[in-house]
């Protein structure tokens, strides 16, 4: 069993940033691969980022590409999101996942979910 807990959301206003976190409990964190997915009201969960076990490979959504940076440190049992020049689109709920194996786009094949934290950019 792997537990996962997000932080650091919050609101920004448009241009502004923040960095998520998420810390893992529970078995070895660095055997996982790890995602970020967000979901918006009324819209369905979309990927976001992915992050090998690793660290040495990574893949991000169109959308984020150039303003958000994930990243993992092993020995903290913790994943980063680094999001630059929010925009009010980028306004969801941001949840990380954890999976076996190779990182993925698609949330059906994460096994491990955090309870989300809030981002809310206001133009």
């Amino acid at each position: 069993q792997v537990q996962l807990v997000e932080s650091g959301g919050g609101l920004v206003q448009a241009g502004g940033s923040l960095r998520l976190s998420c810390v893992a409990s529970g078995r070895t964190f660095s055997i996982y691969a790890m995602g970020w997915f967000r979901q918006a009201p009324g819209k369905e969960r979309e990927f976001v980022a992915t992050i090998s076990w690793s660290g040495g490979n990574t893949d991000y959504a169109d959308s984020v590409k150039g303003r958000f940076t994930i990243s993992r440190d092993n020995g903290k049992k913790t994943l980063y999101l680094q999001m630059n020049s929010l925009k009010p689109e980028d306004t969801a709920l941001y949840f990380c996942a954890a999976r076996p194996g190779a990182g993925s786009r698609w949330s059906g094949e994460y096994v491990y979910w955090g309870q989300g934290t809030q981002v809310t950019v206001s133009s």
